[in-house]
C-alpha cells in the first residue's frame, strides 16, 4: 500500500513540476514579446521621424533646384520645371505600384480549400461529402495558376 502512495505522490510531483514549467514558460515568452513589442515599437517611431525629415529634406532639394534654374530662367519657369518634375515621378511611381498591386493574386490553394469549406458546411445532414469541388474558374493569361488544382480531382476520386 505505501508502494501504491508513493507512487501517487510520485506523479503528483511529477504533474504538479509540469504545470509550474508551463506557467514558466508561458511567463517566458509574454517577456520575451513585451520586449520585443516594446522594441518594434521604438523602432517604428525612429522610421517614422525618420520619414518626416526626409520629407522635408525633398522639399529643400527641390526648392533649391528651383532657385537654382531661376539663375538662367525666370522664377515662375525654374518652379514650374521643378513642378512638372514632381509630377511625372509621381506618375511613374502610381503607375508602378498599380502594376504591381494588379500582379497580386489570391492563393489557389487558399481558394480551393475555402469552396470545400463552403460546400462542406452547406451540405445536409445525412448526404454524401461532395466528391469533387469545380474548379475555379479562369480566364485569360490567368489560366496558369490554375495548374495546382489538377492534384485534387484525383484525391477526391480515391476517397
Amino acid at each position: 500500500m505505501s508502494d501504491k502512495q508513493s507512487l501517487g505522490t510520485m506523479i503528483s510531483g511529477v504533474t504538479q513540476d509540469l504545470s509550474t514549467l508551463l506557467r514558466g514558460e508561458i511567463e517566458l515568452a509574454k517577456a520575451e514579446l513585451r520586449d520585443s513589442a516594446r522594441n518594434a515599437g521604438k523602432g517604428g517611431g525612429l522610421l517614422a521621424g525618420a520619414a518626416v525629415f526626409g520629407f522635408v529634406s525633398l522639399l529643400f532639394l527641390f526648392a533649391t533646384l528651383a532657385w537654382t534654374l531661376n539663375i538662367w530662367l525666370p522664377t515662375w519657369a525654374a518652379w514650374l520645371i521643378v513642378t512638372v518634375l514632381l509630377l511625372i515621378i509621381t506618375a511613374v511611381l502610381a503607375l508602378v505600384g498599380k502594376k504591381q498591386l494588379d500582379s497580386i493574386k489570391a492563393p489557389v490553394a487558399l481558394q480551393e480549400d475555402i469552396e470545400k469549406t463552403k460546400a462542406t458546411l452547406q451540405r445536409k445532414p445525412g448526404s454524401p461529402l461532395p466528391s469533387a469541388m469545380p474548379a475555379p474558374s479562369t480566364s485569360g493569361s490567368a489560366a496558369a495558376p490554375a495548374a495546382p488544382a489538377a492534384p485534387t480531382p484525383p484525391k477526391a476520386g480515391a476517397a
